[in-house]
């Protein structure tokens, strides 16, 4: 293939861009004539610019070309372009080997080092790709005891259950009621050959919620009094702390003056605050935290006046 190509303005001047590579011998003079043969058919003016502009936005903006492009090189460089996209192309279109892997595999995106406080259930959560017919089961490291094939429990310790949703990559292993004794290291096997399996570390502590104070409270009638729970030791998420007087749950309440005020510092706090005591309010106070053992407390009202009244009535009976 030939191609020449001839740009003039009217002034004389070329153009900066031109196209790489044209059809067929064409010829272009563009300024007060403009015309052209393309497979040996004239073409129009406005049809001769039209194609000239289309040719120069498809040769790109950083291409830069003398007023006349050597053929020689053009087809070369053509050649060479041509070769690299069909190679690209070949490539592409599946003639190169592709290993695809089919065996299980374990997802890493679950927290593995998991802690909770004694009571709270715990869970494990492992993730299995690509199971096929192979079988996910749940070991206790310490003792090697299976616990779990599938969604089989194999231990008479019925707290240990796989929780698996249908369809789903999920086995998780979920510990009801854990204690102390109940730390350690779990790990997720997959049968395969060789086997494959991913540790999890099971943190159990004992939480306990503390008022501060003395454990029995003596208060005269009319006067305030904030009592103060705190729980320190246990998971970053402690939860909430909810305070019962006897069994009834107690919530903030305005008109009697009785306040609810949780707080992070070190550990979580609440504060019981009421305003201004009266007989009724006498009783056992409990702090119940969701994720430690309760604390309580017995508040004693008392009456100063009439004990005062009852100070007085034996002293003019014992002193006539």
């Amino acid at each position: 293939m030939t191609v020449e190509i001839h740009r003039y303005t009217s002034h004389g001047r070329h153009p900066q861009d031109a196209p790489a590579l044209l059809p067929g011998n064409l010829q272009f003079s563009i300024g007060r004539i403009c015309a052209g043969t393309i497979f040996g058919t004239k073409v129009s003016i406005g049809l001769c610019i039209l194609w000239f502009s289309t040719l120069q936005h498809e040769s790109g903006k950083n291409q830069r070309s003398s007023s006349r492009i050597n053929p020689k090189a053009t087809a070369e460089n053509s050649g060479r372009d041509w070769r690299l996209r069909k190679k690209r192309l070949v490539k592409s279109h599946g003639t190169s080997k592709v290993t695809v892997n089919t065996q299980p595999y374990f997802e890493y995106n679950h927290n593995r080092n998991v802690t909770t406080v004694v009571g709270r259930t715990a869970f494990l959560h492992c993730r299995v790709e690509q199971l096929g017919d192979k079988a996910v089961s749940w070991i206790r490291k310490r003792d090697l005891h299976i616990l779990t094939v599938g969604i089989l429990t194999y231990t008479s310790d019925q707290r240990f259950q796989v929780i698996r949703p249908e369809k789903s990559s999920n086995w998780t292993l979920q510990i009801k009621f854990p204690q102390i004794r109940d730390s350690g290291i779990y790990e997720c096997q997959v049968n395969t050959e060789p086997k494959i399996s991913l540790p999890f570390r099971l943190n159990v502590i004992e939480s306990k919620a503390k008022i501060l104070g003395s454990t029995d409270l003596h208060v005269k009638v009319g006067s305030s009094v904030t009592l103060t729970c705190s729980v320190n030791k246990g998971p970053h998420d402690l939860g909430s702390i909810f305070w019962y007087k006897e069994n009834e749950i107690l919530q903030d309440d305005f008109k009697h003056g009785t306040t609810i005020k949780n707080q992070w510092a070190e550990g979580l706090t609440s504060k019981l605050h009421i305003s201004t005591v009266r007989l009724s309010d006498s009783g056992k106070y409990s702090c119940v935290p969701t994720m430690a053992i309760p604390a309580e407390v017995n508040l004693h009202i008392i009456n100063a006046s009439r004990d005062k009244d009852q100070t007085e009535l034996h002293y003019k009976a014992d002193y006539p």
